[in-house]
């Protein structure tokens, strides 16, 4: 690789926010808005809102292959092919598996997207908040370590952000899932309804079934429209219609004229003073030329994603820290977790044939956790949610079906059957021997080492998977649903793409790499605010706490820094 020998003066900036997924579009914008100069980088290619999203209005006969992969696709995406996020609809979105291998001791999927936005553009937008219940639960329980905050701490960044993303819900009044500031409800499906009244009846309010609470708008926000109920956001939104990087954060920042974005900028590791205990700036290969550049601020925010935050950590040595950047305590790349899945039921509803529902909603129904909730107690810790939804079978259940000629024909175009389905997400437990590190065996494109995974779901995640299954299928029932299937299909991390805790949040520099601001204990002028940060999972979506995270970090870095307390 070739030093670039450009000036420093011309590569400094107040700021760097290394991503531009979730969590760095609001560093970013948070930052620029309180006067920074900040450079964002991402290592992959710009993709501009409305221009860029290529394929949102194509009908599916438009695809060449009808959304489905070629074997070149296949061969170059070893990893992205084992479900379902990479798509033709979407393939140019993600990552090139070949040129950026991994390794795994145990079965890890690490879905990467290699555009400005990170995953912001193809996420599923549910959007819950944490309680104390779960900030509370690693003391109470005696597991790794206690949360440096707790619910009050979060609360006003939960409204702060929420009123900018733009979330529709539902006020529900559980105490466990708090309330926020929401656009109105997108409306239940008939048989949603009817199963909600079963439920309810029947668990005499212990459980309860709400409409999702999603980062599509219902009224129209800051230049953006409503969501069209296309059910296409993982193409890109030209209305704006979810939150993502492009149609929020970005617009935002850029508006303040105090951003730089620069794409194709692989971060390679922290610079770090010896002398001054500080950051200085990053090391960056540039993708098209490889040529390696440095830029400095008196400031970094690490937002690469979970496991890419940890990459450029662990890859950022010195003589202070010979195994990565703020890592005294010995926990970076540790504690990997994610939330297991494919578990639940189905069934058929009866009635309601002369039903139907209108446009494509992208969202479903919710059912927040019940289990180790006051007087329950399992034969395991933590719990469990439940999304889910109703639908119509449609024509193409006829693809099984004997059948031809002109009444095989009319049978088609009759909606069929009313299916209700529930899938279980649970908490996994952050364990120290679940971790990912650096790979200097094998190497990337650019010549970096890449990755090595080591985590499992262990035996309490087990346990709390048949109850995920059994209690599905039991409230179906319950509901008066027909020909209820129980079904496991198994899990593994990585796959719900909520991968957390590698550089966790803990009162101890002893224990933690981060204290109760995102700020690294070691390092006062680096900030971890993506899923890096998280000390425990909850069974909650994670990205809405990341972003008020982030918010809260950005507020109390400037505030520092105009203290005189982290200026490098």
């Amino acid at each position: 690789m070739n030093i670039n020998g450009k000036a420093k003066a011309q590569n400094t900036y107040d700021a760097i926010v290394i991503g531009s997924g979730i969590s760095g579009g609001w560093a970013a914008k948070e930052l620029t808005e309180k006067g920074l100069k900040v450079l964002m980088l991402d290592r992959g290619k710009n993709v501009e809102h409305v221009k860029d999203y290529t394929n949102a209005m194509k009908h599916p006969w438009e695809f060449t292959h009808r959304g489905h992969l070629t074997e070149a696709q296949r061969k170059s995406h070893p990893y992205l092919i084992r479900d379902y996020p990479y798509t033709e609809q979407n393939e140019s979105f993600w990552i090139n598996d070949k040129e950026n291998p991994y390794t795994e001791s145990k079965r890890f999927d690490w879905y990467r997207s290699d555009i400005v936005g990170g995953k912001s553009i193809m996420w599923g937008r549910q959007t819950y908040r944490l309680s104390d219940l779960d900030f509370e639960a690693n003391l109470k329980e005696g597991v790794a370590v206690d949360w440096p905050i707790r619910y009050k701490d979060i609360a006003p960044w939960y409204d702060y952000v929420e009123r900018f993303v733009g979330i529709s819900g539902n006020k529900d009044g559980l105490p466990h899932l708090p309330d926020g500031q929401y656009q109105p409800p997108m409306e239940m499906y008939c048989v949603e309804k009817h199963v909600k009244e079963g439920i309810a009846k029947k668990y005499q309010g212990q459980r309860h079934m709400i409409i999702g609470r999603t980062a599509n708008l219902t009224q129209a926000l800051k230049g953006r429209g409503t969501c069209q109920y296309r059910d296409m956001c993982n193409r890109g939104c030209p209305f704006g219609g979810y939150f993502s990087t492009q149609s929020s954060t970005l617009p935002a920042a850029m508006a303040t004229g105090n951003l730089t974005l620069r794409p194709n900028a692989i971060v390679d590791s922290v610079i770090y003073d010896e002398q001054k205990g500080k950051a200085t700036g990053v090391k960056v290969i540039d993708t098209e030329t490889s040529d390696m550049v440095e830029y400095y601020a008196s400031i970094v925010f690490v937002n690469a994603s979970t496991i890419g935050s940890a990459f450029i950590l662990l890859n950022s040595t010195s003589n202070r820290f010979p195994n990565g950047l703020g890592n005294s305590s010995g926990q970076l790349g540790h504690n990997l977790m994610d939330h297991h899945f494919r578990v639940g039921a189905a069934g058929n509803v009866e009635g309601f044939n002369d039903m139907y529902y209108s446009g494509r909603r992208p969202n479903g129904i919710y059912i927040p956790r019940f289990r180790n909730i006051g007087n329950d107690k399992r034969d395991y810790v933590r719990g469990f949610g439940y999304e889910g939804g109703a639908s119509r079978e449609s024509w193409a259940r006829g693809t099984s079906a004997p059948g031809m000629g002109a009444g095989f024909k009319e049978w088609l175009t009759t909606p069929g059957a009313w299916k209700l389905g529930l899938i279980g997400y649970g908490e996994c437990l952050p364990y120290y021997e679940n971790k990912v590190v650096l790979n200097k065996d094998v190497k990337n494109k650019w010549g970096q080492p890449t990755l090595a995974f080591d985590a499992e779901f262990k035996e309490n995640e087990k346990k709390m998977r048949k109850d995920m299954m059994n209690d599905a299928a039991e409230m179906l029932e319950a509901a008066g649903l027909k020909y209820v299937t129980p079904f496991d299909n198994g899990s593994y991390p990585g796959m719900a793409i909520h991968e957390m805790g590698t550089a966790r949040m803990g009162r101890d520099p002893k224990t933690s790499v981060l204290n109760a601001f995102n700020q690294m204990h070691d390092v006062p002028n680096v900030f971890v605010t993506d899923g890096s940060c998280m000390t425990s999972s909850a069974c909650q979506n994670p990205s809405l706490t990341y972003m008020a995270l982030t918010a809260r970090a950005c507020d109390y870095a400037v505030k520092e820094m105009k203290k005189g307390n982290i200026i490098a």
